[in-house]
């Protein structure tokens, strides 16, 4: 079944299901109509013909053979030609197309019956004539041939077209009453196509009754995630409270240690713990980020971190327009750029960030001069808790979440992120944005 009907909504497939079954019943019915019709067209023939066969028997039977042939022509009328001949018919004795005819035939007029009767279709199809002969009494033949069809058997196009009207009308009609019902399960669609992305008001209960039970199942099931979201960022709130607070106070304490050697091994220590938490509670509060979209210039964004870069010390440069605004949550993305920044002067000498649009898509590209990534670890380094100890040095901070946060930033906006190493070496980080310009 699956085969026969294609892979479309619920209400094409139910659609095409009454449609199907609606042209089957329509054709089987329509071909025991004009068979019962064909029958009973043979049947009112056959009755005209044996009382017309009856008479005209008996009128040549009285004539002299000279004057039969002159009777025949003067019995013949619109409907049937007769004549009279000494030879029998070319047909076989029963023609086994027309042998319900011919007992219908002897049933009308029993005198018929002993005599040699023979009869047969002489156009067969849609529209057939019946001919044949009747055996006289001395032997000679009464031929005879109907002038009208008996039988039409007619599918045309036209008449199947006005017969399928009313069909179509009730199709339509119900495919609309099928559209309705079905109305809760396409807003279920967009309701549960937009958890986790924005926030998402109790899809209306209402329906048939089982559509109406996954509506509700749905939205218990979006209030229990809720509450577990909630309930997360609660509790990453009062873990980055109270991580920080002791930090805080041993990183205090560690500038009355006298050993500037220990002093600035517990000061890196507090840093790593500081940058762990701070990742951390980044991704994890991802989901739950009440950050809006704004306007933001992405091109003086970009130029502001080669900036920094550079007055850090580093080789880095900028490439692209001068502003290009578009609508991003701003702290969000930034930081995702800053990441991917910070790993491209982490692995490499020289940074360059290239952007660019065509109108339909916006495209930043980071770009480091580094080790690169092995091939089959480019899509695993974007996963959290990933770090890849042959391509990249151990001498990092965090929990390797910096390209982590960053895909899930860029998926924020709408857009990817994708990894590709460079000839001879190198990584270049390329975010695909919606061009949604300002």
């Amino acid at each position: 079944m699956r085969k026969l009907i294609p892979s479309t909504g619920l209400l094409g497939q139910v659609v095409a299901i009454l449609l199907l079954t609606m042209l089957i019943e329509f054709g089987v019915s329509t071909l025991l109509y004009e068979r019962a019709s064909q029958f009973s067209v043979r049947d009112d023939e056959a009755r005209r013909l044996a009382e017309h066969l009856v008479i005209c028997r008996r009128l040549v039977e009285d004539r002299p053979p000279g004057t039969r042939p002159e009777m025949a022509s003067h019995l013949t009328t619109d409907r049937y030609e007769i004549h009279w001949d000494r030879d029998p018919p070319r047909v076989p004795s029963v023609a086994p197309a027309l042998d319900q005819m011919r007992r219908q035939i002897v049933e009308w007029e029993p005198s018929l019956g002993t005599r040699d009767l023979r009869i047969r279709l002489t156009l067969p199809g849609r529209s057939s004539a019946v001919s044949g002969g009747l055996q006289l009494d001395d032997g000679s033949w009464l031929h005879f041939r109907t002038l009208e069809p008996v039988a039409r058997l007619d599918f045309g196009f036209e008449r199947v077209a006005l017969a399928l009207v009313p069909a179509i009308a009730l199709m339509v009609i119900g495919g609309l009453m099928l559209r309705r019902a079905l109305l809760p399960l396409r807003r279920l669609a967009v309701a549960a196509d937009r958890v986790g992305h924005d926030p998402v008001d109790p899809v209306p209960e209402d329906g048939p009754g089982e559509v109406r039970r996954v509506v509700v199942a749905f939205n218990r099931m979006q209030a229990r995630i809720r509450a577990l979201i909630d309930n997360r960022t609660q509790a990453l709130a009062a873990v980055g409270h109270d991580l920080r607070t002791p930090l805080a106070r041993l990183r205090l304490r560690s500038e009355g240690v006298a050993d500037p050697e220990t002093r600035n091994a517990i000061g890196h220590d507090v840093a790593e713990m500081e940058a762990m938490i701070t990742s951390l509670l980044a991704f994890l509060g991802g989901d739950s980020d009440p950050e809006a979209p704004v306007p933001v210039d992405l091109a003086v964004m970009c130029a502001t971190l080669v900036d920094d870069a550079q007055d850090a010390g580093h080789a880095a440069d900028y490439v692209g327009p001068d502003h290009l605004e578009l609508r991003l949550r701003r702290s969000g993305f930034k930081r995702a750029l800053t990441n991917l920044v910070d790993n491209a002067l982490h692995y490499g000498d020289r940074l360059t960030i290239a952007l660019s649009t065509d109108g339909a898509a916006v495209t930043v590209r980071v770009i480091d001069d580094g080790p690169g990534i092995p091939e089959d670890q480019l899509v695993a380094v974007l996963q959290p808790f990933v770090r890849l100890d042959p391509a990249r040095r151990r001498d990092t901070v965090g929990f390797g979440l910096g390209l982590a946060i960053a895909a899930q930033a860029v998926q924020a906006e709408g857009g990817t992120l994708t990894l590709a190493n460079r000839v001879p070496h190198g990584l270049e980080a390329t975010i695909h944005l919606p061009g949604h310009k300002i």
